[in-house]
């Protein structure tokens, strides 16, 4: 039994739409395992689950399966994410509707939920910065997004004030701020041990503290996302009057049916938001609002820069990718990349100011004439589809997964990409009687398997 401190629950009796014996009775209960699924990697596997409503892609699971021995959640087909954090994504949606070349920051991205949702929501010119200040947490958000797979997704490890040298840069900026967790008292056992009321007021100053920070990156009439996963009102209303009180903003207010059961509230300044309670929808805890920034502000101009496109490169690896029209450049000692060509301005730009962990795809190294392609390329949606590869079973996947022995007959001599369900794994080299799996050490299973046929 799940025992709610009593100074959350007396603090909550003034939220609206807070009911204690329902709250509490929620709490008694397993949290709901959703999945998102990636609509760029269709597998029709997992479709046929119920839909979360107010994301299409959003399938809840009867049962939560181990996702490490899914080969399907390896290749990016889809991401397992908390039901009531992508409706981030419906918001987003409402307020962008169909605009083309934007520039996206998400700014405590990791582990990449909110990231990746984003990306299938943005048009191939936009860019997305996934941003994540602890370096550990950013390995993590780098792989997640390699996953997901697309080539207008950069991950970043700054901290918000570097961005706040950008004058006027972004036109969206998604905040899940570092919160006190009392939304995932379900799912997290630790979030419950550490909750007070003093990490809740240390928590709302270092919000306060992330917002101004980053305020200058964001341009006149850009948007501000700001979500946390507490119910708390220092830290969601309070939150959102300190930003009125202190920044030219006005709400950005988005219909949703009343059958979501998502609580619509207005702060004391008339910002709208979003929150979510366990036992009025089947998710976890989560606020959410959004403001447009109304003073004016400075852009950002444009360095004036020679292409780094380099045509040896090209010419090695073009091949591995659907679109000629890339940019194929060195962005780092041994670090070859492929960027969308109106994206090298934004490279010119953002490289002074930000520490990048992935620019664009990474394509691999030269080896002599030959080219060792990058694990990322296996993963992408912008990777040529007639690569040479093969087809492999879940007992080999995983095998694959492990680098343990495949067990699969002699195939032809050269690179392969491995494919399950006909998306990729990742690389194989075959040397005709025997192949060399090229899958990143640190991208291998660790689970111990007894048996994985």
């Amino acid at each position: 039994m799940i025992n709610l401190p009593e100074e959350l629950l007396a603090e909550l009796q003034q939220i609206n739409g807070f009911d204690k014996s329902a709250f509490i009775e929620a709490h008694q209960h397993v949290a709901a395992t959703s999945i998102r699924l990636n609509p760029l990697k269709k597998s029709g596997l997992l479709e046929e689950h119920k839909k979360v409503p107010w994301c299409n892609d959003g399938r809840y699971l009867t049962e939560r399966p181990v996702f490490t021995l899914d080969p399907t959640y390896h290749s990016g087909v889809y991401y397992v994410q908390e039901a009531s954090s992508m409706f981030t994504g419906y918001l987003l949606q409402q307020i962008i509707k169909d605009k083309k070349g934007i520039r996206v920051l998400d700014l405590c991205a990791a582990p990449g939920g909110k990231s990746t949702h984003i990306a299938s929501l943005l048009d191939r010119d936009s860019l997305l910065i996934s941003n994540e200040v602890i370096r550990a947490r950013a390995t993590i958000l780098d792989e997640n997004m390699t996953r997901w797979g697309h080539m207008n997704t950069w991950v970043t490890a700054n901290d918000p004030r570097d961005f706040g040298r950008l004058q006027g840069y972004f036109d969206v900026v998604v905040t899940d701020a570092p919160c006190s967790g009392s939304g995932l008292f379900r799912k997290d056992k630790r979030a419950l041990e550490e909750w007070s009321g003093a990490n809740v007021q240390l928590c709302c100053e270092r919000q306060q503290r992330i917002l101004a920070d980053i305020w200058p990156s964001l341009k006149q009439d850009g948007i501000l996302i700001y979500a946390t996963c507490s119910y708390s009102l220092q830290e969601d209303e309070d939150i959102l009057d300190w930003l009125a009180g202190n920044f030219e903003v006005e709400t950005v207010n988005v219909a949703i049916p009343a059958e979501w059961g998502i609580v619509k509230i207005e702060s004391k300044n008339g910002i709208c938001g979003y929150r979510f309670f366990p036992d009025k929808v089947n998710g976890e805890g989560f606020f959410i609002a959004a403001v447009r920034k109304k003073e004016p502000t400075k852009e950002e101009l444009y360095p004036r820069f020679k292409s780094g496109h380099d045509p040896k490169i090209k010419q090695q690896a073009g091949y591995l990718l659907a679109d000629d029209n890339a940019l194929f450049m060195q962005t780092g000692k041994e670090e070859y990349c492929a960027l969308n060509t109106q994206h090298e301005q934004d490279w010119h730009l953002l490289q002074k100011l930000v520490y990048f962990r992935k620019t664009g795809l990474r394509l691999g190294v030269p080896a002599g004439k030959d080219w060792i392609p990058a694990h990322d390329v296996a993963l992408s949606i912008d990777a040529d589809t007639h690569l040479p590869g093969i087809e492999v079973n879940r007992d080999q996947a995983l095998r694959f997964l492990k680098r343990e022995e495949m067990n699969i007959e002699a195939i032809d001599k050269g690179w392969k990409v491995v494919r399950y369900n006909g998306q990729g794994l990742g690389w194989i080299k075959s040397l005709g009687n025997r192949v060399n799996n090229y899958l990143p050490k640190h991208w291998r299973i660790r689970m111990e398997i007894t048996d994985i046929s």
